[in-house]
């Protein structure tokens, strides 16, 4: 056996330090193995490693074990092999489970990737979608320059117009699932995972070092080829315009991955650096801060992934958790890597995890937990593989549950963005209206504005928002932004709502009212019972009648 073995190494590389140690072996296995009396014909190293079928490598520990002891105590060399044996048997063992591949068919199955989709349909709520935003809610927001005001904006630039497809990469841009979590968690190796990108060319890298360092983007595409990130930004049809605020330094950090895959069709994946606590900020080149929350601001689901070694908490993980306040809901957090723990000691782990993330999410219902094995390789023995199959089950049917939602969504959210620049149309509206009350022949116009943008209460600006409208004291903006935004703006620069209608375009705010009220639940309404979506003929005035507007005075 141990010529067989050799003559396979010899055939790998004539010269190696393998096979050269093969012949020293087999001089001493005949010297002190076989012609003693007392031995079998065959060495019980040889038996054992036919049995068992090792690897050569594994034949030759065990036989040089057994030479070395045999020179001293030719008798009992016999039991040293033996236990030898049996130690590298049991470590023979556990890789083995390592190189069977688990059946992925359940990740189709729950996706529904064997689906075709109704592109049509999709396609017609898409342009219906964009043609309110552009024609309901688009012209307050230029008129007064609500992405001066905002981070969460949903156009590039200000200014843009129908025809530029930056604004419309971000509504027919497709569901967003960020990966977030300490280094070496398994987020690059999940990803491979779901895409079965294992052992293939464009797998992600993985490793037990920190091995991401870039902001990775993994998209859909008719071929597989990598995109950068300069070309990623420059690009208006993509929907990542607005990552050039964060210097060249990022955009060198920013990779796209495009290949044709039935999931990317229907959501893209965000692979994200690992955080590493002992590492300043600063020493990245780029806001790392800063652009997790620019992702995180868009992102329809968010797996933040640790692994049973990795439950500890820093600054950076915390200043992570603050910036996910408000975005409970999309947050999912996995334990992966949870079939390399015996169940009591899962359990002390999953306590422990709890524990450590207790004070950094402060609402009354924590986010679910999914505890199991997200890579291809095989589950390990004597190890909870029904809990792990079952929870892994229900991770996919959340993501799929995004997927088919993805509509309904944006829907949601471009309503949302419509309240928000609706509530700044009339808090601008307002701080104008004061301007001009208060001001007087002999008033100095800059102390008369700066007095009232420090105190806002005492002119009752905010309070009569309340009283007026509908609108939520929870929707209001913070008060202090406005102070920045009329330090580069100045309110000479605005017109009172009273005075943005026309009859051929109508008023500003009658257009934005009614697509909140009407024509967006309206779509959401024909998407959901799967009637064609469309716009009424009534799109401008109301069927011609009058623009209306109850702010101006009668």
């Amino acid at each position: 056996m141990l010529r067989r073995s050799c003559s396979l190494s010899k055939k790998k590389k004539k010269k190696s330090p393998l096979y050269r140690l093969c012949g020293t072996l087999v001089k001493h296995e005949h010297a002190y193995l076989r012609p003693s009396s007392s031995w079998p014909s065959v060495c019980p190293a040889s038996s054992l490693c036919v049995h068992f079928n090792l690897p050569a490598m594994v034949y030759i520990v065990c036989l040089t074990t057994g030479v070395l002891l045999a020179a001293i105590m030719k008798g009992t060399v016999w039991i040293c092999c033996l236990l030898s044996l049996l130690l590298l048997q049991a470590t023979a063992e556990e890789e083995d489970h390592t190189s069977v591949l688990r059946d992925t068919s359940h990740i189709d199955e729950t996706l529904r990737l064997a689906t075709e989709e109704k592109a049509s349909d999709y396609a017609a709520a898409i342009q219906t979608l964009r043609k309110i935003y552009h024609t309901s809610i688009k012209p307050m927001e230029q008129a007064y320059k609500y992405n001066e005001l905002r981070q969460h904006e949903i156009s590039a630039y200000p200014g843009r117009t129908l025809g530029d497809s930056a604004t419309d990469g971000e509504i027919t841009s497709k569901p967003m699932v960020l990966f977030l979590g300490p280094w070496s968690v398994g987020k690059s190796s999940m990803i491979n995972y779901l895409l079965g990108l294992h052992d293939s060319p464009y797998q992600l890298y993985t490793g037990a070092e920190p091995t991401t360092s870039e902001f990775t983007v993994i998209m859909h595409g008719e071929k597989i080829r990598s995109v950068e990130g300069i070309v990623m930004a420059a690009d208006s049809s993509r929907s990542f315009s607005p990552l050039e605020k964060f210097g060249q330094n990022f955009l060198e950090k920013l990779i796209g991955i495009e290949m044709p895959h039935k999931l990317l069709e229907r959501v893209t994946f965000v692979d994200t650096p690992g955080i590493i606590e002992n590492r300043k900020q600063q020493e990245r080149g780029y806001p790392f801060n800063d652009v997790c929350q620019w992702f995180i601001d868009r992102a329809d689901l968010i797996f933040v992934v640790f692994d049973p070694t990795k439950l500890d908490v820093g600054l950076e993980l915390e200043m992570l958790f603050k910036q996910l306040k408000g975005r409970e809901s999309q947050i999912r957090i996995i334990l992966n890597k949870a079939d390399n723990l015996a169940t009591q000691d899962l359990m002390r782990v999953y306590g422990a995890l709890f524990w450590s993330l207790a004070p950094l999410i402060n609402v009354t219902e924590p986010p679910r937990v999914y505890v199991s094995s997200f890579w291809p390789y095989d589950y390990a023995p004597d190890t909870s593989r029904e809990l792990f199959k079952r929870e892994e089950i229900s991770l996919l049917e959340d993501l799929n549950q995004v997927i088919e939602n993805r509509m309904e969504n944006k829907i949601a959210f471009i309503r949302q963005h419509g309240i928000r620049v609706r509530i700044h149309g009339l808090l601008v509206d307002r701080y104008v209206q004061t301007f001009k009350e208060k001001m007087s022949f002999f008033s100095d116009p800059e102390l008369v504005f700066q007095e009232i943008v420090d105190d806002p209460d005492k002119f009752y600006i905010f309070k009569s928002i309340l009283a007026k409208t509908n609108v939520s004291k929870f929707d209001l903006p913070n008060r202090d932004a406005y102070r920045d935004f009329f330090g580069i703006n100045p309110i000479t620069n605005f017109k009172p709502l009273s005075a943005q209608c026309s009859y051929i375009g109508g008023c500003l705010l009658d257009k934005i009212e009614k697509a909140i009220t009407t024509e967006l639940p309206a779509l959401l309404s024909s998407i959901n019972s799967g009637k064609q979506p469309g716009l009424s003929s009534c799109e401008a005035t109301g069927c011609g009648e009058k623009p209306k507007n109850r702010y101006r005075k009668n």
